[in-house]
Protein backbone atom coordinates (compact mmCIF):
# COMPACT_ATOMS: atom_id res chain seq x y z
CA UNK A 1 0.00 0.00 0.00
CA UNK A 2 2.77 2.44 0.96
CA UNK A 3 4.68 1.28 -2.11
CA UNK A 4 1.75 2.19 -4.36
CA UNK A 5 1.10 5.49 -2.57
CA UNK A 6 4.64 6.80 -2.21
CA UNK A 7 6.74 5.37 -5.04
CA UNK A 8 4.81 7.28 -7.77
CA UNK A 9 5.92 10.48 -6.01
CA UNK A 10 9.51 9.85 -7.16
CA UNK A 11 8.70 11.93 -10.23
CA UNK A 12 8.35 14.92 -7.87
CA UNK A 13 11.24 14.18 -5.52
CA UNK A 14 14.07 11.67 -5.78
CA UNK A 15 13.79 10.70 -2.09
CA UNK A 16 10.81 8.50 -2.99
CA UNK A 17 13.03 6.42 -5.27
CA UNK A 18 13.98 4.30 -2.24
CA UNK A 19 10.55 2.64 -2.41
CA UNK A 20 11.52 0.84 -5.60
CA UNK A 21 14.21 -1.12 -3.76
CA UNK A 22 13.22 -4.48 -2.34
CA UNK A 23 15.97 -4.32 0.27
CA UNK A 24 14.67 -1.01 1.65
CA UNK A 25 11.08 -2.22 1.85
CA UNK A 26 12.16 -5.54 3.40
CA UNK A 27 14.00 -3.76 6.20
CA UNK A 28 10.92 -1.72 7.03
CA UNK A 29 8.65 -4.76 6.75
CA UNK A 30 10.79 -6.40 9.45
CA UNK A 31 10.64 -3.29 11.63
CA UNK A 32 6.90 -2.83 11.10
CA UNK A 33 6.22 -6.48 12.03
CA UNK A 34 8.38 -6.13 15.13
CA UNK A 35 6.69 -2.90 16.26
CA UNK A 36 3.21 -4.34 15.63
CA UNK A 37 4.12 -7.37 17.75
CA UNK A 38 5.27 -5.18 20.63
CA UNK A 39 2.15 -2.99 20.43
CA UNK A 40 -0.46 -5.72 19.93
CA UNK A 41 1.21 -8.45 21.99
CA UNK A 42 0.22 -7.31 25.52
CA UNK A 43 -3.32 -6.50 24.35
CA UNK A 44 -3.84 -9.90 22.71
CA UNK A 45 -2.37 -11.76 25.69
CA UNK A 46 -4.64 -9.82 28.05
CA UNK A 47 -7.70 -10.56 25.90
CA UNK A 48 -6.87 -14.26 25.69
CA UNK A 49 -6.47 -14.36 29.47
CA UNK A 50 -9.81 -12.61 30.05
CA UNK A 51 -11.51 -15.04 27.66
CA UNK A 52 -9.84 -17.90 29.58
CA UNK A 53 -8.34 -19.33 26.40
CA UNK A 54 -5.57 -21.24 28.14
CA UNK A 55 -3.37 -24.16 27.20
CA UNK A 56 -4.60 -27.63 28.15
CA UNK A 57 -1.75 -29.90 29.25
CA UNK A 58 -1.64 -33.61 28.50
CA UNK A 59 -1.72 -35.66 31.69
CA UNK A 60 0.69 -38.21 30.23
CA UNK A 61 3.24 -35.56 29.26
CA UNK A 62 6.40 -34.43 31.07
CA UNK A 63 5.60 -33.51 34.71
CA UNK A 64 7.20 -30.06 34.45
CA UNK A 65 4.51 -29.04 31.93
CA UNK A 66 1.80 -28.96 34.59
CA UNK A 67 2.84 -25.40 35.49
CA UNK A 68 2.02 -24.31 31.91
CA UNK A 69 -1.66 -25.17 32.36
CA UNK A 70 -3.82 -22.14 31.59
CA UNK A 71 -1.13 -20.12 29.80
CA UNK A 72 -2.89 -18.08 27.08
CA UNK A 73 -2.74 -19.72 23.67
CA UNK A 74 -3.93 -18.90 20.14
CA UNK A 75 -1.23 -16.22 20.15
CA UNK A 76 -0.65 -17.13 16.52
CA UNK A 77 -3.28 -14.51 15.70
CA UNK A 78 -0.65 -11.95 16.69
CA UNK A 79 1.85 -13.53 14.29
CA UNK A 80 -0.61 -13.50 11.40
CA UNK A 81 -1.42 -9.81 11.97
CA UNK A 82 2.28 -9.01 12.17
CA UNK A 83 3.02 -10.84 8.91
CA UNK A 84 0.07 -9.81 6.75
CA UNK A 85 -0.16 -6.09 7.64
CA UNK A 86 3.53 -5.24 6.90
CA UNK A 87 3.27 -7.24 3.67
CA UNK A 88 0.22 -5.22 2.61
CA UNK A 89 2.01 -2.00 3.54
CA UNK A 90 5.39 -2.57 1.91
CA UNK A 91 4.97 -5.14 -0.90
CA UNK A 92 3.98 -4.58 -4.50
CA UNK A 93 0.38 -5.79 -4.36
CA UNK A 94 0.18 -6.36 -8.11
CA UNK A 95 2.48 -9.34 -7.57
CA UNK A 96 0.35 -12.51 -7.56
CA UNK A 97 2.96 -14.51 -5.63
CA UNK A 98 2.48 -12.15 -2.69
CA UNK A 99 -1.25 -12.86 -2.71
CA UNK A 100 -0.66 -16.61 -2.88
CA UNK A 101 1.39 -16.40 0.31
CA UNK A 102 -1.23 -14.27 2.01
CA UNK A 103 -3.94 -16.78 1.00
CA UNK A 104 -1.92 -19.69 2.38
CA UNK A 105 -1.17 -17.85 5.63
CA UNK A 106 -4.78 -16.81 6.22
CA UNK A 107 -6.22 -20.13 5.00
CA UNK A 108 -4.01 -22.36 7.12
CA UNK A 109 -4.37 -19.91 10.00
CA UNK A 110 -8.16 -20.24 9.74
CA UNK A 111 -7.90 -24.04 9.94
CA UNK A 112 -5.73 -23.74 13.04
CA UNK A 113 -8.06 -21.14 14.53
CA UNK A 114 -11.08 -23.44 14.14
CA UNK A 115 -9.15 -26.34 15.68
CA UNK A 116 -8.02 -24.21 18.64
CA UNK A 117 -11.50 -22.72 19.06
CA UNK A 118 -13.15 -26.14 19.25
CA UNK A 119 -10.57 -27.41 21.75
CA UNK A 120 -10.23 -24.36 23.96
CA UNK A 121 -13.52 -22.47 23.75
CA UNK A 122 -15.94 -25.31 23.07
CA UNK A 123 -13.91 -27.53 25.46
CA UNK A 124 -13.85 -30.41 22.99
CA UNK A 125 -10.47 -32.08 23.47
CA UNK A 126 -10.58 -33.69 20.00
CA UNK A 127 -10.70 -30.35 18.21
CA UNK A 128 -11.14 -30.41 14.45
CA UNK A 129 -10.97 -34.02 13.31
CA UNK A 130 -7.52 -34.74 11.78
CA UNK A 131 -9.06 -35.99 8.53
CA UNK A 132 -10.97 -32.72 8.09
CA UNK A 133 -7.94 -30.68 9.06
CA UNK A 134 -5.80 -32.43 6.45
CA UNK A 135 -8.57 -32.27 3.86
CA UNK A 136 -8.83 -28.49 4.13
CA UNK A 137 -5.05 -28.10 4.14
CA UNK A 138 -4.73 -30.12 0.95
CA UNK A 139 -7.63 -28.21 -0.61
CA UNK A 140 -6.01 -24.81 0.00
CA UNK A 141 -2.62 -26.14 -1.13
CA UNK A 142 -4.32 -27.53 -4.26
CA UNK A 143 -5.58 -24.05 -5.17
CA UNK A 144 -2.03 -22.69 -4.99
CA UNK A 145 -0.52 -25.66 -6.84
CA UNK A 146 -3.03 -25.58 -9.68
CA UNK A 147 -2.71 -21.80 -10.03
CA UNK A 148 1.07 -22.08 -10.34
CA UNK A 149 0.84 -24.94 -12.82
CA UNK A 150 -1.82 -23.27 -14.98
CA UNK A 151 0.10 -19.99 -15.04
CA UNK A 152 3.11 -21.70 -16.63
CA UNK A 153 5.24 -21.90 -13.49
CA UNK A 154 8.50 -23.82 -13.95
CA UNK A 155 7.84 -27.43 -12.94
CA UNK A 156 11.54 -28.26 -12.65
CA UNK A 157 13.00 -28.90 -9.23
CA UNK A 158 16.72 -28.42 -8.63
CA UNK A 159 18.82 -30.85 -6.63
CA UNK A 160 21.19 -29.27 -4.05
CA UNK A 161 24.93 -29.66 -4.72
CA UNK A 162 24.31 -30.49 -8.43
CA UNK A 163 24.12 -27.45 -10.72
CA UNK A 164 23.05 -29.33 -13.86
CA UNK A 165 20.60 -31.77 -12.25
CA UNK A 166 17.00 -30.64 -12.66
CA UNK A 167 13.95 -32.88 -12.58
CA UNK A 168 10.88 -31.84 -14.56
CA UNK A 169 7.84 -33.21 -12.74
CA UNK A 170 5.30 -31.96 -15.28
CA UNK A 171 1.76 -32.42 -13.94
CA UNK A 172 3.16 -34.31 -10.93
CA UNK A 173 4.39 -30.92 -9.75
CA UNK A 174 0.85 -30.25 -8.48
CA UNK A 175 0.78 -33.07 -5.88
CA UNK A 176 4.43 -32.35 -5.10
CA UNK A 177 3.61 -28.73 -4.22
CA UNK A 178 0.70 -29.88 -2.07
CA UNK A 179 2.91 -32.29 -0.15
CA UNK A 180 5.59 -29.63 0.45
CA UNK A 181 3.09 -27.08 1.78
CA UNK A 182 1.00 -29.45 3.92
CA UNK A 183 4.07 -31.35 5.13
CA UNK A 184 5.82 -28.15 6.21
CA UNK A 185 2.69 -26.92 7.97
CA UNK A 186 2.23 -30.06 10.04
CA UNK A 187 5.94 -30.42 10.78
CA UNK A 188 6.01 -26.94 12.36
CA UNK A 189 2.82 -27.82 14.23
CA UNK A 190 4.48 -30.91 15.76
CA UNK A 191 7.54 -28.89 16.78
CA UNK A 192 5.47 -26.38 18.75
CA UNK A 193 5.73 -28.10 22.13
CA UNK A 194 8.14 -26.04 24.24
CA UNK A 195 8.49 -22.33 24.96
CA UNK A 196 10.05 -20.75 21.89
CA UNK A 197 11.00 -24.10 20.37
CA UNK A 198 9.08 -23.67 17.11
CA UNK A 199 9.28 -19.91 16.62
CA UNK A 200 13.10 -19.84 16.79
CA UNK A 201 13.67 -22.24 13.86
CA UNK A 202 10.78 -20.57 11.98
CA UNK A 203 12.56 -17.22 12.30
CA UNK A 204 15.86 -18.74 11.11
CA UNK A 205 14.18 -20.52 8.18
CA UNK A 206 12.30 -17.33 7.23
CA UNK A 207 15.56 -15.36 7.18
CA UNK A 208 17.12 -18.02 4.97
CA UNK A 209 14.22 -17.94 2.51
CA UNK A 210 14.29 -14.17 2.60
CA UNK A 211 17.77 -14.50 1.08
CA UNK A 212 16.67 -17.21 -1.36
CA UNK A 213 13.72 -15.12 -2.54
CA UNK A 214 15.95 -12.13 -3.25
CA UNK A 215 18.53 -14.22 -5.12
CA UNK A 216 15.98 -16.21 -7.13
CA UNK A 217 14.21 -13.02 -8.20
CA UNK A 218 17.38 -11.23 -9.35
CA UNK A 219 18.21 -12.38 -12.88
CA UNK A 220 21.92 -11.50 -12.79
CA UNK A 221 22.60 -13.07 -9.39
CA UNK A 222 20.52 -16.15 -10.23
CA UNK A 223 22.45 -16.66 -13.45
CA UNK A 224 25.77 -16.12 -11.66
CA UNK A 225 24.88 -18.69 -8.97
CA UNK A 226 23.32 -20.97 -11.62
CA UNK A 227 20.09 -21.30 -9.68
CA UNK A 228 16.60 -21.23 -11.19
CA UNK A 229 15.52 -17.65 -11.89
CA UNK A 230 11.89 -16.96 -10.95
CA UNK A 231 10.66 -13.64 -12.35
CA UNK A 232 8.88 -11.45 -9.77
CA UNK A 233 9.76 -13.77 -6.88
CA UNK A 234 12.07 -11.12 -5.41
CA UNK A 235 9.00 -9.39 -3.99
CA UNK A 236 8.57 -12.33 -1.62
CA UNK A 237 11.67 -11.09 0.20
CA UNK A 238 9.32 -8.59 1.86
CA UNK A 239 6.90 -11.29 2.99
CA UNK A 240 9.76 -13.38 4.37
CA UNK A 241 11.11 -10.29 6.12
CA UNK A 242 7.72 -9.73 7.74
CA UNK A 243 7.85 -13.35 8.96
CA UNK A 244 11.26 -12.70 10.51
CA UNK A 245 10.01 -9.57 12.29
CA UNK A 246 6.77 -11.23 13.43
CA UNK A 247 8.68 -14.28 14.71
CA UNK A 248 11.16 -12.14 16.61
CA UNK A 249 8.32 -10.07 18.09
CA UNK A 250 6.37 -13.16 19.13
CA UNK A 251 9.51 -14.68 20.65
CA UNK A 252 9.61 -11.69 23.02
CA UNK A 253 6.47 -13.08 24.66
CA UNK A 254 6.96 -16.77 23.89
CA UNK A 255 10.48 -17.19 25.25
CA UNK A 256 10.91 -19.36 28.36
CA UNK A 257 8.87 -19.09 30.55
CA UNK A 258 6.23 -18.31 27.90
CA UNK A 259 3.55 -15.67 28.44
CA UNK A 260 1.62 -17.00 25.44
CA UNK A 261 1.63 -19.97 23.05
CA UNK A 262 0.99 -19.70 19.32
CA UNK A 263 -1.46 -22.62 19.07
CA UNK A 264 -2.39 -24.31 15.81
CA UNK A 265 -3.51 -20.97 14.37
CA UNK A 266 0.13 -19.88 14.37
CA UNK A 267 2.03 -23.09 13.68
CA UNK A 268 -0.10 -24.22 10.73
CA UNK A 269 0.02 -20.75 9.14
CA UNK A 270 3.78 -20.35 9.56
CA UNK A 271 4.54 -23.84 8.27
CA UNK A 272 2.27 -23.38 5.27
CA UNK A 273 3.92 -20.05 4.47
CA UNK A 274 7.42 -21.57 4.68
CA UNK A 275 6.40 -24.40 2.37
CA UNK A 276 4.96 -21.94 -0.16
CA UNK A 277 8.09 -19.78 0.00
CA UNK A 278 10.18 -22.88 -0.74
CA UNK A 279 8.00 -23.73 -3.74
CA UNK A 280 7.89 -20.29 -5.35
CA UNK A 281 11.61 -19.61 -4.85
CA UNK A 282 12.38 -23.05 -6.38
CA UNK A 283 14.24 -24.29 -3.30
CA UNK A 284 11.76 -26.99 -2.37
CA UNK A 285 14.23 -29.76 -1.54
CA UNK A 286 16.43 -27.41 0.48
CA UNK A 287 13.49 -26.91 2.85
CA UNK A 288 14.29 -30.37 4.25
CA UNK A 289 17.70 -29.02 5.24
CA UNK A 290 16.71 -25.50 6.29
CA UNK A 291 13.81 -26.91 8.30
CA UNK A 292 15.76 -29.95 9.46
CA UNK A 293 14.46 -29.56 13.02
CA UNK A 294 10.88 -29.74 11.75
CA UNK A 295 11.72 -32.81 9.65
CA UNK A 296 13.28 -34.64 12.62
CA UNK A 297 10.33 -33.77 14.85
CA UNK A 298 7.85 -35.10 12.27
CA UNK A 299 9.89 -38.26 11.60
CA UNK A 300 10.17 -38.98 15.32
CA UNK A 301 6.37 -39.11 15.52
CA UNK A 302 6.08 -41.27 12.39
CA UNK A 303 8.73 -43.73 13.62
CA UNK A 304 7.27 -43.84 17.12
CA UNK A 305 3.74 -44.59 15.93
CA UNK A 306 4.91 -47.10 13.30
CA UNK A 307 7.14 -48.96 15.76
CA UNK A 308 4.41 -49.16 18.38
CA UNK A 309 1.82 -50.42 15.91
CA UNK A 310 4.12 -53.06 14.39
CA UNK A 311 6.02 -54.29 17.45
CA UNK A 312 4.32 -52.76 20.48
CA UNK A 313 7.62 -51.06 21.37
CA UNK A 314 8.52 -47.37 21.48
CA UNK A 315 11.71 -45.96 19.98
CA UNK A 316 11.63 -42.81 22.10
CA UNK A 317 10.49 -42.19 25.65
CA UNK A 318 7.92 -39.86 24.11
CA UNK A 319 7.34 -38.22 20.73
CA UNK A 320 7.86 -35.65 19.28
CA UNK A 321 11.54 -35.98 20.06
CA UNK A 322 11.84 -32.83 22.20
CA UNK A 323 9.73 -34.61 24.83
CA UNK A 324 12.17 -37.54 24.69
CA UNK A 325 14.98 -35.23 25.78
CA UNK A 326 12.78 -33.73 28.49
CA UNK A 327 12.09 -37.17 29.96
CA UNK A 328 15.82 -37.88 29.84
CA UNK A 329 16.24 -34.99 32.25
CA UNK A 330 17.36 -32.19 29.94
CA UNK A 331 16.19 -28.75 31.18
CA UNK A 332 13.71 -27.13 28.80
CA UNK A 333 15.89 -24.07 27.98
CA UNK A 334 18.79 -26.37 27.04
CA UNK A 335 16.65 -28.28 24.53
CA UNK A 336 15.27 -25.07 23.03
CA UNK A 337 18.62 -23.29 22.57
CA UNK A 338 20.35 -26.39 21.22
CA UNK A 339 17.58 -26.84 18.66
CA UNK A 340 18.02 -23.19 17.66
CA UNK A 341 21.78 -23.72 17.26
CA UNK A 342 21.17 -26.76 15.06
CA UNK A 343 18.72 -24.71 12.97
CA UNK A 344 21.34 -22.01 12.41
CA UNK A 345 23.94 -24.61 11.37
CA UNK A 346 21.52 -26.28 8.95
CA UNK A 347 20.54 -22.95 7.40
CA UNK A 348 24.20 -22.00 6.89
CA UNK A 349 24.82 -25.33 5.18
CA UNK A 350 21.76 -24.74 2.98
CA UNK A 351 23.06 -21.30 1.99
CA UNK A 352 26.46 -22.81 1.20
CA UNK A 353 24.86 -25.08 -1.41
CA UNK A 354 24.39 -22.02 -3.59
CA UNK A 355 28.13 -22.19 -4.31
CA UNK A 356 28.87 -25.86 -3.60
CA UNK A 357 27.74 -27.22 -6.96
Amino acid sequence: MLYHLLYPLHTYHTVFNVFQYITFRTIYAVITALVLSFILGPYIIRKLSLMQIGQVIRKDGPPNHISKEGTPTMGGTLIIFAVVIPTLLWANLTNLYVWLLIIITLGFGAIGFIDDYIKLVKKNSEGLWPRYKLLWQFFIALIVAVFLYMSGFDTNISVPFFKDVKIDLGFLYVPFVMLVIVGASNAVNLTDGLDGLAIGPVMIASATYMLFAYLSGHVKIANYLQILYVPRSGELTIFAGAMVGASLGFLWFNTYPAQVFMGDVGSLALGGALGTLAVITKHEILLMLVGGIFVVEALSVIFQVSSYKMSGKRIFKMAPIHHHFELKGWPEPRIIVRFWIISIILSLIAISTLKLR
